[in-house]
């Protein structure tokens, strides 16, 4: 399937749902005539039509926050798009990294946990608040290393001797400081992600 199959409705518009193409969160749903997504297609970013304006409208062209194309996925029936872009700030007008933002927010669904655990990692990793056991662990490669190697080394000993809880909590342990040695790298979890994605084949 290509753009030329795109079912458009009625009124020639077809709705997208825009994810994070690293966290695969849902930023916003908008529309999208044949022209905004032509566009989309020439620019790499995202562009829209507005139903309440009646125009095209580049989704950050004032306010900075552009939407990098990634990848434009179909439904089976091409009357649906999901665009997975990456996100140079946030989504909603309200200056809110999602346009999702009201609502059952709690608890976080599973997908979601890893996402802010990076992000108030990276939150530590620019403000460097003093009495930050993260910030510590940022200041301090070796240390950060070497807590990866321990939480490593207790997940197996609870895979051996302990409870499934155990487990989970130890695990728990190992992602955390895992992302704060891949942040101090400059790295993130989908840089590794990236890598077992390139080992499907083998």
């Amino acid at each position: 399937m290509d753009d030329a199959d795109v079912a458009f409705d009625e009124r020639g518009l077809v709705p997208c749902v825009v994810q994070n193409w690293r966290t695969g969160e849902v930023l916003t749903v908008a529309y999208m005539n044949r022209e905004a997504l032509a566009r989309t297609r020439d620019t790499g970013e995202m562009h829209f039509f507005s139903r309440s304006r009646q125009e095209l409208w580049h989704k950050g062209a004032t306010s900075g926050n552009t939407q990098a194309l990634k990848a434009i996925r179909y439904d089976c029936d091409g009357d649906a798009l999901v665009a997975l872009v990456e996100p140079a700030g946030p989504a909603c007008h309200t200056g809110e990294r999602s346009c999702f933002h009201r609502g059952e927010l709690e608890p976080q669904a599973p997908f979601e946990v890893l996402p802010v655990l990076e992000r108030t990692v990276a939150e530590r990793a620019a403000a460097m608040p003093p009495g930050s056991y993260t910030a510590t662990l940022l200041a301090e490669p070796a240390r950060a290393s070497e807590k990866v190697q321990e939480e490593a080394e207790e997940v197996a000993r609870a895979a051996r001797e302990e409870s499934d809880d155990r487990v989970a909590e130890e695990a728990a342990d190992l992602l955390y400081h895992l992302a704060v040695l891949l942040r101090g790298r400059d790295l993130s979890l989908a840089d590794a992600e990236r890598v077992l994605d390139g080992r499907r084949a083998r």
